[in-house]
């Protein structure tokens, strides 16, 4: 938890307060590899920290998973859409390893946000964070080549290559396992 506080704390200040107000709400999970956190279907009803693991989202589009986003260590995780909306979620959250996870509810977050202005700032800037790194994913999967994309990967998150599957990376970066294969054989 002190790894969640201080990563908080980066992003405003973090009162003695506002520490024990959200201490209260915070729940702790451990999941095993391949068991699922969120099926699609389902509203996601909490915000994830991952203390140690590696997740990832992902959708079935024509019978074949489609990966969305891995999270791992000091990430926070949720199905956005369905978690900010409150509707069924159209991708499901598995964990690639075991993970222990910090998590709180909607309604808790909710609540903190109602009674907080310093949670708020620090809300909103993790929003402003992960806003960006999804708008620096989508530039990098839709205007770039497959050689740019697995750069982009490299560059960004160089440890999934040797944490994660081949198939879910490949489906990640929008290109065949096949040409996964040969641009990681080249690079």
């Amino acid at each position: 938890m002190d790894t969640l506080f201080a990563l908080l704390s980066q992003l405003g200040p973090v009162s003695e307060e506002l520490k024990s107000q959200i201490s209260a709400k915070l729940q702790f999970a451990k999941f095993k590899r391949k068991q699922t956190i969120l099926w699609q279907g389902n509203v996601c009803d909490n915000l994830f920290f991952v203390s140690k693991g590696l997740l990832r989202a992902y959708y079935e589009k024509d019978n074949e998973e489609i990966t969305s986003w891995f999270m791992m260590e000091n990430d926070f995780i949720i199905s956005v859409l369905s978690f900010f909306r409150r509707i069924k979620s159209y991708e499901s959250i598995e964990a690639l390893e075991s993970c222990e996870l910090i998590y709180i509810t909607y309604d808790d977050l909710m609540e903190l946000y109602a009674n907080s202005l310093e949670f708020n700032i620090i809300g909103r800037k993790l929003t402003e964070h992960y806003y960006c790194k999804s708008e620096e994913r989508l530039l990098a999967i839709r205007k770039q080549t497959a050689l740019e994309k697995y750069e982009f990967l490299m560059q960004n998150y160089p440890d999934l290559t040797q944490r994660v599957p081949s198939k879910y990376i490949a489906s990640y970066l929008g290109i065949t396992q096949e040409t996964f294969s040969r641009i990681k054989a080249i690079y």
